[in-house]
């Protein structure tokens, strides 16, 4: 890796971890945010808000990437990043607050999805492995000391320094990619796809919506009466469908259906979208088997939670020593692997179970979900042309958020079925759907072709 690599890597690092940090440090900090600005009710749409913008912006900024440059729709994904975080941080009532995350999100949407785009485009397949562990393990340092420094800016400094601290180093990070990643960009005549943009814009937001109204991001929820329900679902399923069509028919589509038929693309796609379902299922319901089963209270929660966020980065770092051993599919069985036995090892736990050995099962699957989620990154990237890289990687971001919400969804209402007769049996209900969930993205993974390292890297 050259110095200009170097650069561009330290400058993904910071933004990635500053749109990984914005997650969980707003943990800590929303008791007192809610105290100060009222509308405690409303606390958990400060987190939904961010996570649909999000979902929503991601394969339109990806697309766009593909148009008119990895290094502009970077540029543009931080201002508005940055944008958001300021106004955040000087929101005078709860329901601006919400507002402003949304625009947070609209930005982390950019941000997410070209950063991987831009790794695939500076460096060689065998570098990528390299870049694309330092860059996921940002997530997990993020999960570390995301709730640590909330704590510290809210008791010695102010809540709204949490968005504030974004500002200096997110210009730092679109300096830096400005002035060292070079790309070459065919002029030509683009056809933007609006229609599919807005389609697109209009579904999902409903889909999302009545996702995250039925189960929440926490399990909690946000009632919404089932007409309005069945509405949202109904608004759903007219602009997807002409969503869906739009694409079949556009010239240059903001989602090219085409995707999907590269064996690699699906198979990793669909492999992201269960082992996102897992993982929200881990973060979401383990705190509450160590806190209402366990009664060991809210710190010995948080540790519990500690070994995924540092098996993951560990497991994202040694990733490329693995891929030069096993190969793509082997790798990627391995990372799957590591999921099934932490989360079948979870399903078989019960109240005897000491903590420690709880701690264990989810330092293993933080480590598997670090090797799975890597490698199928780069089998995405991997996959398609230069031409199609943003898009290919901006699918693969909205599915894993997909995975996240549907799989809250259907998780909130296996634990609610049990509510009313143990909390205990639902969450062991959590925990056994979850492991049968690994198995079926382990069984999906064997679709990945068998190919050394060596091969994947001629096709990228």
């Amino acid at each position: 890796m050259n110095a200009v690599q170097r650069k561009i890597t330290a400058a993904l690092l910071i933004s990635t971890f500053l749109a990984a940090i914005e997650v969980t440090i707003i943990s800590t900090a929303m008791p007192q945010i809610a105290e100060h600005l009222g509308g405690f009710e409303q606390m958990s749409w400060v987190f939904a808000a961010y996570l649909l913008t999000t979902a929503v912006s991601t394969p339109i900024w990806g697309k766009l990437s593909d148009l008119v440059g990895r290094k502009t729709i970077y540029i543009i994904g931080v201002i508005v990043f940055l944008a958001g975080s300021l106004l955040c941080g000087a929101a005078p009532t709860m329901e601006l607050l919400i507002a402003f995350r949304a625009v947070q999100g609209i930005g982390a949407g950019a941000v997410n999805p070209v950063t991987f785009t831009i790794i695939a485009d500076a460096f060689t397949f065998e570098q990528r492995a390299k870049v694309q562990g330092l860059v996921s393990s940002m997530w997990g340092i993020a999960g570390i000391f995301g709730p640590l420094l909330g704590g510290f800016l809210v008791d010695f400094v102010s809540w709204r320094w949490v968005f504030y601290m974004n500002l200096p180093f997110g210009l730092v990070s679109m300096w830096m990619i400005g002035k060292y990643f070079k790309e070459t960009i065919e002029k030509r005549k683009r056809k933007i796809d609006y229609g599919g943009a807005l389609t697109f814009t209009i579904g999902m937001t409903a889909l999302l919506y009545a996702l995250l109204s039925v189960g929440g991001e926490t399990g909690e929820g946000h009632e919404l009466t089932a007409g309005w329900l069945y509405g949202l679902y109904a608004t759903a399923a007219v602009f997807l469908g002409a969503f869906f069509f739009i694409q079949a028919r556009h010239e240059e589509p903001m989602m090219p259906l085409k995707l999907f038929r590269f064996k690699d693309v699906a198979v990793s796609n669909a492999a992201s979208f269960l082992t996102s379902a897992i993982l929200i299922g881990l973060t979401a319901y383990l705190p509450l088997w160590t806190q209402n089963v366990l009664h060991m209270g809210a710190t010995a929660s948080g540790i519990t939670l500690i070994p995924l966020c540092v098996g993951w980065p560990l497991g994202a770092m040694g990733c490329a020593a693995v891929l030069k051993r096993m190969g793509t599919r082997g790798a990627a069985l391995l990372g799957g692997g590591l999921i099934v036995a932490g989360s079948a090892a979870l399903a078989a736990i019960s109240t005897a179970t000491p903590l420690w050995l709880i701690v264990a099962f989810i330092f293993v699957s933080g480590l598997g979900f670090g090797i799975a989620f890597t490698v199928f990154t780069l089998v995405i990237q991997s996959s398609v042309g230069i031409e199609m890289r943003g898009a290919a990687g901006a699918s693969n971001m909205l599915l894993r958020t997909l995975g996240q919400t549907i799989g809250v969804a259907v998780l909130g209402s296996a634990l609610n079925a049990y509510l009313a007769t143990s909390l205990a049996e639902g969450l062991h209900a959590v925990f056994l759907i979850s492991a049968a969930i690994s198995v079926l993205s382990l069984a999906i993974t064997l679709w990945i072709p068998k190919r050394p390292q060596e091969r994947q890297a001629s096709a990228a």
